[in-house]
């Protein structure tokens, strides 16, 4: 997991403080502003984003790269589906 936290990505988006639903929506528009197999890292403090950004992914079949948990912040890295 360590390896992910210094990989390069196309775009960040820092949800920090936000609720639900607030972490998703943004996601959705961040990663419609992405190329298609870039790769976006979402920072979040919203418990639920670890049941509700798995959940996107698969409905709109993105790949969640990788997601890590450290004192009360969420990582996630997302992988825009290709066209």
């Amino acid at each position: 997991m360590s390896e992910m936290l210094d990989t390069p990505v196309d775009g960040t988006l820092d949800a920090t403080g936000l609720n639900c639903p607030e972490p998703v929506m943004m996601l959705h528009q961040h990663i419609r502003d992405l190329t298609p197999g870039g790769l976006l890292k979402v920072i979040a403090t919203d418990p639920s984003t670890r049941r509700d950004i798995p959940k996107f992914c698969v409905f709109l079949d993105h790949e969640l790269v990788a997601q890590h948990e450290e004192a009360g912040t969420y990582l996630y890295w997302i992988r825009k589906k290709s066209d």
